[in-house]
C-alpha cells in the first residue's frame, strides 16, 4: 500500500489515524527505524509467530481506533511465554472489541533510554518536529525541543542537544552512546514528511527505545491525517524602500495639531520641533487659529508645499475621510497615532479594516493605528509622545508596546546607547514587525535590531526574514504575553507538549534570535552587541581589583557556557613582570589592589595577545574614580590640616586614568578583535554603560553586575555560535 492510500485509509477512520503497523509503514518509508514486527488475527497465531520470534515478546491491540492503548490495558509487555502469550491475546480481544483489527507482536527491546518524536503543524507557524525524552514520563518531564519544518541537520542537530536530559546521549550506565546520525535521520524524515504529505497532521513516535549498544527502535507510532493545511491570507508586504521613508521625511504635516498641553496634537509637534528637526512643519486644524506663533492650515489642501509624513492625532471617526484629501495631495505616509481601532473589539476590527482598504486603494501607507511615533536621531527626527532623545548610532528599534518603546529609548538615551531609529508599531494594520525586519536587513546604518513582540502576523515570514537578517545582524527580543499560554487538545505526546511559549521560543532559537526576559536585560545585551566585537570561542580571562569578584564570576561562567581556562607559563611569566610577587598567579586574575593606574592595561593587552583567550571580563577597575572620590570626601570632612592640593591632584589622577582606560580599551578592541566587557566598581546617576570613543569601531561598555557581564558574553558566543560553528 503506498502512502496516498495509507492516508485515504485513516480518513475513514473515525480518528483518522493510520493503525499502529500502517504509521510504522509510512515513518518507514521516510527513514525512521521503526521495529520488525508481525500483524497477527488470533491468539493461536500470536503463540505460533512468537514461538518464531523468540521470547520475551510484546503483544498489543491493533486499530486505527485504538489510540491510548496502554491505558486501556492493550499493550503487554515481556511475555515469556507461549502460555502469557495467549492469555495476552484473549484479554486484549475482550477489551477492544469490535475496534480491534489485529494483533500486533514485536520482540521485547531492552533499553535503559526512551525518547520521543513528532510532529504538529501550528497555525501561527506551520509544521513544528518535536523530540524529547519519551515512555511514560514523556508528558511528567516535558523535557521537549521544537524545530520548524523544514530542518536543515544543523537544526536537527540542535534540537537533540537543546533537551535537558541531553547527556543521557552518550555513554550511559554500561550503555554506549546513542546512534545521533540514527536521531537526525528520524527528524529530518519526519520534516520530509510535512512538506510531503500536507494531510498529515500529527504524528507520535512514542518510544523509540536506544539498545544498549545504541542503536534506536521506534517501537509504538500514531499518524493522524486531516484536511491539508490551508496557508492564512496575510497582509502583503512592504518594500524596505517604503519603510526608509517613513524615517526620512523632509516634511511633516500634524493633522489635529492643538495649542492644548497634554493633548497628543501638541505634544508630537513640540517634541518634534524641540528636537531640531531640519524639515518643513506644518500644523493642520480646522480653526486654523495660530498655535506655538506658528501658522496653521485649515485642511491638507491649504497646506503649500508637498507632504512627506502626514502625523493624525484626530478622533478615530474622522480618520477615513482624511484619505481622499491625503490622495488629492499625493501623501502617502500617515503615521496614524490615533486608537479606537482594532485593540477595542469588533467594531474596532472592522473600522480598521475598511480604513486600511480604502488606504491601500489610494496608495497610502499606514504606520500603526494607536501607535507611539516613530525617531530617527541621525536626521534629530524625534515625532514620539515622550521628550526622549538618544543619541543617534547603529541600533534599530520596533517595539509592539509604544510605551515600553519610549522607556527603552529613554533608558538608551541615559546608557548612551546609539539608537538608528525606533518606531511603536502600534496595530500593525498595515505594516508588520516582518516588514520593519526585512527594512533593516537592507539598512546599511543598522548594525544590531532590538524588538519588543508579543505577536507576529505571519509566522512564517517572521522566522525566514529573521533567520535572514540574524545572519548580517544580531537581533535581540523580548517578548511580551509569554504567561498567556493554552496547551493544545491534542491526541498525541507531540501536540499535547507544546504550546504557545515553546513554539515561539523554537521559531527564535531556530532563526538565531536572542531572547532575553527582561527590559533591562535588552538594552544591556543590545549594548554589548553594538558595540563589541563577537568572541569566536567560549573562553574568558578575568581580571579584577578584589578576589571575590573573581571567583563569583568564574562560578557565573560555568552556568553560562563559558570557559576560564588555567593561565600557560608563557602567560604566568608575563605578568609575573607587571604584577607584585604575591599576586594569584591563576585566572581569574586579582590585580591585588594595585592602584598604579598603568598596570590594568598592561595586563589586560597581554591577556588580549593569549590564543587561548576570547573574550576579557575586567572588573572593579572602572568606577574607582566614584570610589576615591568618596574616599577623599571623607578626608575633607575629618581633617582640614590635610593638603587640599594633594587631593585635588589625586581627583585629577583618577579622572584622567578612567578617561585613558575607557578610550585604551576601546582601541585594545580594534587592535585585536576580542571583546573585553567591564564592570563598574561603582555607578552612581553619571556612570553609563557605554562609552563611546571617538574614531574608534568598538566602544567601552561597563555592567553594573558580574551577571550582566558575564550572560552578554554567554548569549554573544551562542549567536556567534549559531551561524558560524
Amino acid at each position: 500500500m503506498d502512502i496516498k492510500q495509507l492516508v485515504e485509509k485513516a480518513k475513514q477512520s473515525d480518528n483518522s489515524a493510520l493503525s499502529e503497523s500502517d504509521s510504522k509503514a509510512l515513518l518507514r518509508a521516510y527513514g525512521v527505524p521503526v521495529i520488525d514486527e508481525r500483524v497477527v488475527a488470533n491468539d493461536g497465531e500470536a503463540v505460533r509467530e512468537a514461538e518464531k520470534l523468540g521470547f520475551p515478546v510484546v503483544l498489543k491491540g491493533l486499530g486505527a481506533n485504538l489510540l491510548h492503548k496502554t491505558e486501556r490495558g492493550l499493550v503487554h509487555l515481556n511475555l515469556a511465554n507461549s502460555e502469557a502469550v495467549k492469555k495476552a491475546a484473549r484479554n486484549i480481544i475482550e477489551e477492544a472489541g469490535a475496534e480491534l483489527e489485529g494483533l500486533l507482536l514485536q520482540p521485547q527491546i531492552m533499553g535503559k533510554r526512551e525518547f520521543v518524536a513528532g510532529l504538529f503543524r501550528d497555525n501561527q507557524f506551520g509544521p513544528m518536529v518535536m523530540f524529547g525524552v519519551g515512555g511514560i514520563f514523556a508528558e511528567a518531564l516535558s523535557d521537549v525541543s521544537f524545530g520548524l519544518a523544514p530542518l536543515t541537520e544543523k537544526d536537527a542537530a540542535r534540537m537533540i542537544d537543546e533537551i535537558r536530559a541531553k547527556a543521557i546521549l552518550g555513554s550511559f550506565r554500561g550503555e554506549k552512546a546513542v546512534d545521533r546520525s540514527a536521531l537526525i535521520q528520524t527528524l529530518m524524515g519526519i520534516s520530509r514528511i510535512a512538506h510531503e504529505v500536507p494531510e498529515i497532521t500529527e504524528i507520535d513516535i512514542n518510544p523509540i527505545i536506544a539498545a544498549p549498544g545504541g542503536s534506536l527502535l521506534a517501537v509504538d507510532a500514531l499518524v493522524i491525517t486531516g484536511d491539508a493545511f490551508i496557508e492564512k491570507e496575510y497582509l502583503p508586504p512592504v518594500s524596505p524602500r517604503t519603510i526608509r521613508t517613513l524615517f526620512y521625511p523632509r516634511s511633516v504635516a500634524f493633522v489635529g495639531a492643538s495649542a492644548q498641553l497634554g493633548k497628543w496634537g501638541h505634544t508630537l509637534f513640540t517634541n518634534t520641533i524641540a528636537g531640531n528637526y531640519k524639515g518643513d512643519v506644518y500644523l493642520v486644524n480646522p480653526k486654523g487659529e495660530p498655535i506655538a506663533g506658528r501658522k496653521v492650515y485649515r485642511s491638507i489642501a491649504e497646506v503649500p508645499g508637498t507632504i512627506d509624513l502626514a502625523v493624525v492625532t484626530i478622533p478615530a471617526r474622522g480618520v477615513i475621510d482624511l484619505i481622499p484629501q491625503f490622495e488629492e495631495k499625493g501623501i502617502q505616509n500617515m503615521l496614524l497615532i490615533t486608537s479606537g481601532f482594532g485593540e477595542t473589539g469588533t467594531d474596532g476590527k472592522q473600522n480598521e479594516h475598511e480604513l486600511v482598504q480604502r488606504a491601500r486603494d489610494a496608495g497610502i501607507r499606514i504606520l500603526g493605528p494607536n501607535t507611539m511615533g516613530i525617531c530617527n536621531p541621525h536626521i534629530d527626527f524625534h515625532c514620539i509622545g515622550a521628550p526622549v532623545r538618544p543619541l543617534a548610532g547603529p541600533t534599530a528599534v520596533v517595539a509592539q508596546s509604544g510605551n515600553l518603546g519610549v522607556q527603552l529609548l529613554a533608558f538608551a538615551e541615559e546608557q548612551a546607547i546609539g539608537i538608528r531609529g525606533f518606531c511603536g508599531s502600534g496595530n500593525e494594520a498595515m505594516i508588520t514587525i516582518e516588514d520593519y525586519i526585512e527594512g533593516f536587513e537592507e539598512d546599511t546604518l543598522t548594525e544590531t535590531v532590538m524588538l519588543y513582540v508579543e505577536s507576529v502576523k505571519n509566522g512564517r515570514r517572521f522566522f525566514e526574514s529573521a533567520r535572514r537578517l540574524g545572519e548580517k545582524k544580531p537581533i535581540v527580543l523580548l517578548k511580551g504575553g509569554q504567561s498567556a499560554v493554552g496547551n493544545r487538545a491534542a491526541s498525541s505526546h507531540t501536540g499535547a507538549l507544546a504550546s504557545d511559549s515553546r513554539i515561539f521560543d523554537a521559531v527564535c532559537r531556530q532563526a538565531g534570535i536572542v531572547r532575553v526576559n527582561q527590559p533591562m536585560e535588552l538594552l544591556h545585551l543590545t549594548a554589548a552587541f553594538s558595540s563589541l566585537p563577537l568572541p569566536t570561542g567560549n573562553r574568558v580571562a578575568i581580571v579584577t581589583f578584589g578576589g571575590g569578584w573573581g571567583v563569583i564570576t568564574a562560578d557565573l561562567c560555568a552556568k553560562f557556557g563559558l570557559d576560564v581556562p588555567a593561565l600557560p607559563d608563557s602567560i604566568t611569566g608575563k605578568i609575573d613582570r607587571i604584577l607584585p610577587s604575591y599576586w594569584s598567579r591563576s585566572n581569574p586574575i586579582d590585580i591585588v589592589g594595585e592602584y598604579d593606574t598603568a598596570i590594568p592595561l598592561k595586563v589586560l593587552e597581554e591577556l588580549l595577545q593569549w590564543e587561548e583567550c576570547d573574550a576579557v571580563i575586567n572588573l572593579g577597575i572602572h568606577g574607582r574614580q566614584l570610589f576615591t572620590n568618596r574616599f577623599l570626601d571623607g578626608i575633607e570632612r575629618s581633617d582640614p590640616n590635610f593638603p587640599r592640593e594633594r587631593i585635588a591632584e589625586v581627583r585629577k589622577i583618577f579622572f584622567e586614568f578612567e578617561k585613558k582606560y575607557t578610550e585604551e580599551i576601546a582601541r585594545l578592541m580594534e587592535t585585536y578583535k576580542k571583546p573585553i566587557f567591564g564592570v563598574s566598581l561603582l555607578a552612581d546617576e553619571g556612570n553609563r554603560t557605554v562609552y563611546p570613543v571617538s574614531g574608534c569601531r568598538y566602544n567601552s561598555v561597563f555592567f553594573q553586575s558580574p551577571e550582566q557581564a558575564v550572560r552578554a558574553c554567554g548569549k554573544m558566543y551562542e549567536y556567534y555560535c549559531f551561524f558560524n560553528c
